[in-house]
């Protein structure tokens, strides 16, 4: 088997790698990267070929760590965990323009105002009823959004101070 295949590749695994190759060059072939993970050059390419359903998990911390890519670990929580899949969680790493935009547009006073309000008139009254069912509706969205902005922040954060602290 060669360092890689000879299609077109959109593994994330294979993308991470390959990213992280740009600045360690033990990553450029896949048997190198392999001995590094500690597993055979077939397993990695398995993984990043696709052909194995789901990565063991102690190879995917071991991948986010060495390529310096947390998106590995959000990306199998959402995707491959059964109880992670339900969770909101940023799974790519957006760019710092685009992630403080949403924050921002996600805490505009106007909004956050309406959920604290929508939050206030739920806990004054008898709870969470049938009766304000589509005002927690609105808030659960917009928390989901929230936490989406916010764990796109922290994984930008998390490389970056990484990719400085490595240098």
């Amino acid at each position: 088997m060669g360092n890689d295949s000879t299609k077109p590749n959109e593994n994330i695994y294979f993308k991470c790698r390959k990213e992280a190759a740009l600045y360690d060059e033990r990553l450029r072939s896949r048997e190198s990267a392999a001995d590094l993970l500690g597993v055979s050059p077939s397993s990695l390419a398995d993984y990043e070929l696709g052909n194995t359903k789901v990565v063991p998990v102690d190879k995917v911390n071991l991948m986010a760590d060495l390529y310096n890519a947390p998106q590995l670990k959000t990306m199998y929580c959402k995707h491959d965990c059964p109880i992670g899949d339900c969770l909101t969680l940023a799974t790519e790493i957006p760019s710092l323009e685009t992630v403080v935009l949403r924050l921002l547009n996600n805490l505009e006073d106007g909004k956050l105002s309406e959920v604290k309000r929508q939050l206030i008139n739920i806990a004054a009254t008898e709870g969470i009823s049938t009766q304000n069912v589509h005002s927690i509706d609105e808030i659960l969205k917009y928390l989901d959004r929230l936490v989406e902005s916010v764990s796109g922040l922290k994984l930008l954060c998390t490389k970056t101070k990484a990719a400085i602290e490595g240098l």
